[in-house]
This record gives structure tokens, C-alpha cells and sequence, in this order.
């Protein structure tokens, strides 16, 4: 695996997705996560679950909700990763975060979730930032750890049977809630 060069922040450009990015943000999503172009990095969920990540209704419905937003960070006007960024009061719910497998290990993730940590404090005041990670996904709890967030222990049932979610792999999938003061 080659290691891509050390982000800069003044190399990326941030904007909020439209529709019309609807079908580039599936592919970036579903290539992070899912399937064998996922193996490329290090975020890949390939070994417990299969099927898709999200679909284009998924994504189209985070960009077009009222209450929050889909961040995309671009590198030469291609899109490299995107976030949720959704306002639930005095807290901030971050999901839907995605970094081309590519460019993974290389510290894109920490800018593009300072940032995201950044505009919710300056945009909605949110004091929290709170986001689900499957439960078992151990080194990806392990490196949210390692920027200042928490496990509750709360834990969501996988919506097993709902294939929108993906095949899973296991029978032991939950989401745990994961926070951190901002």
C-alpha cells in the first residue's frame, strides 16, 4: 500500500454536498467500506458485513435534511471524503464519514473531523459531539479514542434483515454511542 502524502489543510476545500453529488458520494461511501476496492484502506467493514454501505435515497435524504448537513472535503475539485453533520440540540451527530481508501492512514481523517468538530461549534453551538461505530469495530473505536471521544456503552441493534444496512457477517452487531465534549 502506498502511503499518501501528509494532508494539508490549505490543499482541501470544504463545501456542503448538492444532489448533483449524490452519485460520486455513494461511490466514495461505498468503496470506504464495502467490498474489495475497501481492503485499500483501513476503515473497511468487507469482513462483517457485504452488500452496500448506503444507496443514493441514503445519501440524498442526509443532503436535503433541514436539520443538518453532508460535508465534503475536495482535493483539486475531486471529492476525498465526506460527513454527516447533523444538529440535535446542544449536540452534533457526525456520520456518514468517509475517506477515499487511497488516501486512508494518512491524516486526512483528523482534518476532516476537526473541521467538522469546528463548524458545529461555530454554526450550531453544539457543546457535544456524539456518532455510532459498530460495536466490534475495535481499531476504528481505538482512533476516535485518540481524538478526545468516549464509549457510553450505549448500545442500538444492527438492523439485521434490512439489506439497505448491508449482509452482515456476524450475529453480534450493535451500534455503541460514542461522544465527546467540544
Amino acid at each position: 500500500m502506498d502511503i499518501a502524502p501528509s494532508p494539508d489543510r490549505a490543499q482541501l476545500t470544504f463545501r456542503d454536498a448538492t444532489e448533483a453529488d449524490v452519485p460520486v458520494l455513494v461511490q466514495l461511501i461505498q468503496s470506504a467500506y464495502r467490498g474489495d476496492s475497501s481492503r485499500a484502506g483501513w476503515t473497511t467493514e468487507a469482513d462483517i458485513l457485504q452488500g452496500q454501505r448506503t444507496d443514493a435515497d441514503g445519501v440524498r435524504e442526509v443532503v436535503t435534511a433541514p436539520s443538518g448537513r453532508l460535508l465534503v472535503a475536495e482535493r483539486d475539485g475531486e471529492p476525498v471524503a465526506c460527513c454527516q453533520l447533523e444538529h440535535r440540540g446542544k449536540a452534533a451527530y457526525f456520520g456518514m464519514f468517509a475517506v477515499k481508501p487511497g488516501l486512508q492512514g494518512a491524516g486526512l481523517g483528523k482534518v476532516i473531523i476537526a473541521e467538522a468538530e469546528r463548524i458545529v461549534r461555530e454554526s450550531w453551538g453544539a457543546t457535544e459531539m456524539h456518532m455510532t461505530v459498530i460495536s466490534v469495530r475495535e481499531e476504528l473505536i481505538a482512533w476516535y479514542e485518540r481524538r478526545g471521544y468516549r464509549r457510553t456503552g450505549e448500545l442500538t441493534p444492527f438492523p439485521y434483515g434490512d439489506e439497505r444496512f448491508g449482509i452482515p457477517q456476524r450475529d453480534d452487531l450493535a451500534f455503541e454511542l460514542l461522544v465527546k465534549e467540544l
